[in-house]
């Protein structure tokens, strides 16, 4: 399960519980509740989680539906629903049908522009599909000539330059997601065989995740953080 987490801590607790350590080491006694999250800082947690197939899976549904009805109406129509001389008929009506033998180059046209059309929104909706995420540039202060800009790489770079340093970590990977206004980010990190998970999530979140909300200048800043063993194949905590 991957897990947002360092949204001013309102982002972490969409898909985790706070978990309250005793810093000797103790088993935690009770877990504070924290509230819940809006719905708008729950998406923006799911953004960081992974890539949103929101429009995908509209567009697939809508096809499904449509293609659903044609074969019920169709099926229905076969049937006798609508008069057993209607059901005798053929599909395509006769009138409509002579007049396409009528004029062969239009219904031939008609033909090849239905067909180009639907190659073209098959290939927009490929290229949509398989087009690389953006990663937004965060504009920090801007005058009327002028305007400070950090580059999405140069964000993660930093994140993940200083999560490396958390003790624990072997190394760390870091991507800037969503648009500049309600921007989120995806951290991996590779962990030592030793090293103690709760207090590397702890300290990433506060010496590393507050710095970058505090030079981003965003009160919210939603993290999902992949945990994986050095040298392992198989992802630790997601």
């Amino acid at each position: 399960m991957s897990t947002p987490a360092g949204a001013a801590d309102p982002a972490a607790s969409a898909t985790t519980a706070p978990i309250s350590t005793d810093p000797t080491g103790a088993a935690p006694a009770t877990a504070t509740q924290r509230p819940e999250p809006p719905a708008r800082m729950r998406r923006r947690s799911r953004h960081a989680v992974a890539r949103s197939a929101a429009g995908d899976r509209t567009l697939v549904a809508l096809l499904g539906l449509i293609l659903l009805v044609a074969g019920t109406l169709a099926a229905l129509l076969s049937y006798g629903v609508f008069g057993t001389g209607r059901a005798q008929r053929p599909l395509l009506d006769p009138m409509i049908a002579d007049a396409l033998r009528a004029q062969p180059t239009l219904a031939r046209s008609i033909a090849i522009a239905a067909g180009l059309l639907l190659a073209a929104l098959g290939l927009l909706w490929t290229v949509r599909s398989l087009r690389p995420e953006r990663r937004p540039d965060l504009v920090l202060d801007h005058g009327p000539d002028t305007a400070i800009v950090i580059t999405a790489p140069a964000v993660a770079d930093a994140v993940a330059h200083q999560a490396a340093t958390l003790p624990g970590v072997a190394r760390a990977r870091a991507r800037l997601v969503g648009d500049d206004r309600t921007p989120a980010m995806r951290v991996t990190l590779w962990l030592a065989d030793d090293a103690d998970v709760a207090e590397v999530c702890r300290r990433l979140d506060r010496e590393v995740l507050a710095g970058a909300r505090s030079s981003l200048g965003v009160d919210e800043l939603p993290v999902a953080v992949r945990l994986e063993l050095e040298g392992s194949g198989a992802p630790r905590v997601q």
